[in-house]
């Protein structure tokens, strides 16, 4: 099962229980990352073209004015997007070193892991979440 979290960034709270019943794409990120980067367009499109899965952006930045620059820099959007300054989140699925991404099925059961860029947009990936 997928460990379950609650974010509290700004005025949002994100958790991942809040999309049960959902395929939910977890991404971790950090905004020093190249590869991070190199695959957040290919994520916004994934959001967009397959409207069953809710992509999950979630930065563990220790600098919260470099996560908001970055942001505003790269404009970040279709996406459920969060800043976890605990590091509780990325450390529950050991994750350390971005990228690593997540699928979680409706059930909440981790299902594949992704490690480094991806293109989420490729027919094999796209397929997959589809029928998943």
């Amino acid at each position: 099962m997928a460990p379950d979290f609650t974010i509290h960034d700004g005025g949002k709270t994100v958790s991942l229980s809040q999309y049960r019943g959902q395929t939910v794409v977890l991404n971790y990120w950090a905004s020093w990352c190249p590869p991070c980067l190199e695959e957040f367009p290919s994520l916004m499109q994934l959001q967009q073209q397959v409207p069953g899965v809710v992509v999950m952006a979630i930065s563990f930045d220790t600098d919260a004015d470099a996560y908001h620059q970055y942001l505003a820099e790269n404009h970040l959007s279709n996406m459920v997007i969060a800043l976890d300054l605990s590091q509780k989140s990325n450390l529950a699925y050991g994750t350390t070193r971005p990228p690593e991404t997540y699928v979680i099925d409706a059930k909440g059961r981790v299902r594949r892991k992704f490690i480094g860029a991806q293109d989420w947009t490729s027919p094999e990936i796209e397929n997959y979440l589809r029928n998943l």
